[in-house]
């Protein structure tokens, strides 16, 4: 059995796309998957199973929609992904002195034009960008940037969906990382 997390996109924000994290529990117990447990209100769950992640993706889409109503992307990384994406982070000292303020990106597929995301920001925010993860700082803050989550997907020309620092090695704890 590979451990795996799974992050719900744009779930619990500001009552858009309701989901309570028993359900989640729930639905993923009902689905054969192993010890299902969540961290935060904002769709982190780890659990034990098998397969393969694209595959996991789309049974947690089809079934949320389908038993809770809830249409939202899946994103799947095995425990053994993510430690290598916590360990490739391109800004150490972000992540030692302002982890809130960093924000790990999940993507559906590598990113075409990071470069050109990076040469378009007017702020301070940097970006980098290693396989289907992008990282991104925001000293100034993430609520103030016009960095925002749509043009970070134009731009990248994909999907993701964003954790800060803080929360990356949370999950990665519960993993048993």
């Amino acid at each position: 059995m590979t451990t795996w997390i799974a992050l719900l996109r744009a779930v619990n924000l500001a009552g858009h796309a309701p989901i309570r994290m028993a359900d989640l529990r729930s639905l993923a117990a009902e689905l054969g998957l192993a010890e299902p447990r969540t961290l935060l209100q904002s769709g982190n769950l780890v659990f034990e199973g098998k397969g393969r992640a694209e595959a996991l993706e789309r049974t947690l889409e089809q079934a949320l929609a389908q038993h809770l109503g809830l249409n939202t992307e899946v994103f799947i990384r095995s425990a053994a992904d993510w430690a290598g994406a916590i360990a490739r982070n391109p800004f150490p000292e972000e992540a030692e002195s302002d982890p809130s303020h960093l924000v790990l990106l999940p993507l559906k597929q590598a990113p075409k034009a990071v470069a050109a995301l990076q040469a378009g920001i007017v702020g301070r925010e940097q970006v980098r960008a290693d396989g289907r993860h992008a990282y991104i700082t925001y000293p100034d803050g993430i609520g103030r940037s016009k960095l925002t989550m749509a043009a970070i997907e134009k731009a990248l020309g994909t999907s993701g969906t964003g954790r800060n620092w803080n929360t990356v090695l949370k999950l990665a704890a519960l993993a048993g990382g």
